[in-house]
């Protein structure tokens, strides 16, 4: 590839995400301003009185989910929902991928390599969770949307934990393996790479 066009990749790589941010901002923006509620005041005033509104809401309805009620409360609309032909599409797609990119567990954060056929590995992330049978419940994403994928059942034998930070597997996945990774996709620890900089060359 060309100088100039590498140039224009990476700049590419740095402005659009930050074009598409202010862009996805200011549209949540003026959603808010034009909502027909609080019409005497000022815009910015409503947006934050709006916010802080939400914010509120978000923290009721955690802290109501850390008690039996919240649970069963979130089973029936789970079940209403998935009543729904179109909506429970939606629904659970969108709660997946809140989950996805939200969970602080270290479970779930946990990148291994599989392989599923010989020769070719795979990346997943363990959930923390095990089937009847005892054996370990990972997530298999698909690249670039991790959102979809699979949910599989194996044993801890048939899989790999990698010395890797789950950024860097989330970054190979959404980039389609473009991302900044070393050989073979897997990424090159810090230390092994500072200590082969280190080791002097004593090939004549």
């Amino acid at each position: 590839m060309s100088s100039w066009k590498r140039d224009a990749a990476s700049g590419l790589i740095v402005v659009v995400p930050i074009l598409v941010s202010v862009y996805v901002v200011g549209w949540f923006y003026w959603r808010l301003a034009g909502i027909p509620v609080l019409g005497g005041l000022a815009e910015p005033v409503k947006v934050a009185l709006l916010l802080v509104v939400f914010a509120a809401v978000v923290l009721a309805v955690g802290f109501l989910m850390r008690s039996a009620l919240g649970s069963f409360v979130e089973g029936l609309v789970d079940s209403a929902v998935n009543q729904l032909p179109l909506i429970r599409v939606i629904y659970n797609a969108s709660k997946m991928a809140v989950e996805t990119a939200l969970s602080g567990t270290d479970e779930l954060q946990t990148p291994v390599k599989l392989e599923p056929w010989e020769g070719m590995r795979m990346t997943a992330f363990k959930t923390g969770k095990t089937a009847g049978d005892g054996r370990d419940v990972l997530f298999l994403p698909t690249a670039p949307n991790i959102t979809t994928g699979f949910v599989i059942e194996v044993e801890s034998s048939e899989y790999e934990e990698v010395d890797e930070k789950v950024e860097e597997a989330l970054t190979r996945i959404l980039s389609a393996g473009f991302g900044d990774t070393g050989e073979q996709g897997t990424p090159i620890p810090i230390e092994e790479a500072t200590e082969e900089k280190r080791a002097p060359d004593t090939a004549e």
